[in-house]
């Protein structure tokens, strides 16, 4: 904005000011000429209308009627001191305050005039009209200047017929008298009201510098373009809130990312986010690993000031789910890459072994040996009953992450109920399991290593399982006998069977079970699976620290990954290969919480008809009194 350049040289709002001014004066000055031209008009036509009424009552009065008619018919000049019509002439003016009050005969000769000289000579205005029996009021010039007059006819007494008239004249200044204070007040009015527009105006130019911010409408046209261009050009969602936090701006993007229509108008409140992520947003504070649906969400907020004063704030909405998720993935390679470089370690000092003690001649222990190392494995692995999972995958990886929870005080152990006969693969169905597994496992070892509940860790992930049985797994139960022996420190179990060409996997745990998340809302393990998981991960940087885990310390992989992130994430691996991920028990009162998913499709086609089989005929189930299930 600063490059633009802009030719008017006075700001709009002066110019506003100028025209709204101007307009006010216009308006205020037609109505005060209008209406002083109504008055003016009107104070003509009320003289002529008294001149008229005067004019009416003296040709009315019989002593004028009947000296009008008794002059009509003599000839020759009268004389004024002998003419009792002068008399009553010159007091019917001063009474009305008149100019004048003529009275004629029927040939226009005065019988009556306020200057004696004239009495008996024609009138100079026209007397015809009131000789044919009609009134007549006009302006006119007579010998005793410009007035107002009326004429009436007078006729003859008994007969009706027109024998003369009488004429009644006032003055200009006599009718205008009232008019110059009329219009000073008029002017008065003019000058109020002029004066009250400037002030509305001034007030409105202020007004709109406040709200505008100073700026011109030329700049803001601009700033509007460059808004378009910016919200509609960018891969990032933006949201603009004023000071109530009501959303005032929202680009597409916004929406889709929140999964809201039309989120403008709407308060920031309303939008479904967390409660702490939303007071930690209006307080100008950012927000990681936001579980919104089927997305984690980086919130960045941004407030706005202009020349000190708050304006609102601008919101950016940045998706991190594929960030996440390729984070999550190389986590697990590199635990697999970390199992691998142990084994081939071991496995090397092991050869050595084996080599000594043939170069040593010991062949019979040189063969104990490898019998010992085919039946325990390559690697010694902190894995309790590894030997129960024969598919290489499954075994090294559960062995790689035996060894990080080892580190952290938590023995991991493998279901007895545990049967997989096949081999899971291609790759994508190795990276997915390694995933959805390592995510429930990573959860567990958390839980039972902090003594902190499942719940805390997956702030809104959890809250997104349903609590139900296995789906079609031919009565596994919920929590297997394994999970139900009683073993020193915290542990975690994983149960793995084969059901065709699906992968299904329970996670348990000896922690205490779901409790209510940090942020206090409570974990519902009666949500489904399908419904809309919000949420934050407790481990972000801004979240509160969970009340039950105060002695535990995530790794630097927990503060990478984040606990109900990944429970998300594995959600939508499972969907993606139409399986599912749901609550089995949510614990508590001692036991810790339990988990189920099945991933079909990762095991190779043609062998799984034959383990479909061999799952059959193996493995058998029966309820015990606690209605969990034993082989």
């Amino acid at each position: 904005m600063s490059g633009t350049t802009y030719t008017a040289s006075v700001r709009y709002s002066t110019r506003v000011l100028l025209l709204q001014l101007a307009t006010v004066v216009a308006v205020v000055a037609v109505c005060a000429g209008v209406f002083s031209w109504i008055t003016y008009d009107r104070l003509r036509d009320s003289a002529a209308d008294n001149a008229t009424s005067i004019a009416r009552s003296i040709a009315a009065a019989p002593q004028v009627r009947e000296a009008v008619a008794a002059r009509t018919g003599q000839s020759g000049r009268s004389d004024p001191a002998d003419t009792p019509l002068q008399d009553y002439a010159a007091d019917a003016a001063a009474r009305t305050g008149a100019l004048f009050v003529v009275v004629t005969d029927a040939r226009g000769i005065r019988l009556a005039h306020p200057d004696p000289s004239l009495i008996g000579e024609r009138v100079s205005t026209s007397h015809d009209a009131a000789l044919r029996g009609e009134e007549v009021t006009a302006w006119e010039s007579g010998t005793l200047g410009t007035s107002v007059r009326a004429k009436v006819p007078v006729f003859a007494p008994g007969t009706g017929q027109p024998v003369g008239e009488v004429s009644v004249g006032f003055r200009p200044a006599h009718v205008f008298s009232g008019l110059p204070k009329l219009l000073a007040a008029v002017g008065a009015a003019a000058a109020g009201a002029v004066v009250l527009g400037l002030a509305a105006t001034v007030l409105m130019r202020r007004r709109w510098e406040h709200v505008t911010l100073g700026l011109q409408p030329e700049e803001m046209a601009e700033l509007v373009r460059a808004q378009a261009a910016v919200l509609e050009g960018v891969d990032d969602g933006v949201l603009s809130l004023d000071n109530a936090a009501v959303v005032q701006l929202a680009n597409s993007r916004a929406g889709s990312l929140l999964g809201v229509e039309d989120a403008v108008g709407r308060n920031f409140t309303d939008l479904g986010l967390p409660e702490d992520a939303v007071r930690d947003l209006l307080a100008g504070r950012s927000r990681d690993q936001v579980v919104v649906g089927d997305k984690v969400l980086y919130l960045d907020a941004h407030p706005v000031h202009r020349h000190g004063r708050p304006l609102g704030t601008v919101i950016v909405v940045r998706d991190r789910t594929d960030l996440t998720a390729l984070s999550r993935r190389l986590g697990t390679v590199r635990a697999l890459g970390g199992a691998l470089r142990v084994q081939r370690h071991e496995f090397a000092n092991r050869i050595h072994v084996a080599a000594g003690l043939l170069d040593a001649g010991r062949d019979d222990d040189a063969r104990a040996f490898l019998r010992e190392m085919e039946q325990r494995g390559p690697v010694d692995f902190p894995l309790v009953d590894a030997a129960l999972l024969a598919e290489p995958f499954l075994q090294s990886f559960l062995g790689a992450k035996s060894v990080e929870a080892a580190e952290r005080g938590v023995t991991l152990r493998v279901g007895p109920d545990t049967l997989v006969l096949g081999t899971v693969g291609p790759v994508n169905a190795v990276e997915d399991v390694a995933t959805v597994l390592g995510n429930l496992v990573d959860n567990a070892v958390a839980a039972a290593a902090g003594g902190a509940a499942a719940g805390e860790y997956a702030a809104g992930g959890y809250a997104a399982v349903s609590r139900r049985e296995l789906p079609e797994t031919r009565g596994v139960s919920s929590r297997g006998e394994g999970a139900r022996r009683a073993v020193g420190g915290p542990w975690v179990e994983v149960t793995a069977l084969q059901d065709a060409d699906s992968l299904v996997l329970t996670v348990a745990d000896s922690g205490p079970g779901l409790v209510p998340a940090a942020g206090g809302v409570p974990v519902r393990a009666t949500e489904a699976v399908s419904g809309p998981a919000r949420g934050v991960a407790p481990d972000s940087p801004d979240s509160p620290d969970p009340p039950d885990s105060a002695d535990h310390t995530d790794t630097p992989v927990d503060r990478v990954h984040g606990h109900g992130i990944g429970l998300t994430l594995s959600r939508d691996l499972a969907r993606r290969r139409n399986g599912e991920l749901w609550l089995i028990d949510p614990g508590g009162d001692g036991t810790g919480a339990v988990f189920g998913v099945r991933l079909p499709g990762v095991f190779a086609t043609e062998t799984s008809t034959e383990t479909t089989d061999a799952v059959e005929t193996t493995v058998t189930f029966r309820d015990d009194a606690d209605g969990r299930g034993e082989r």
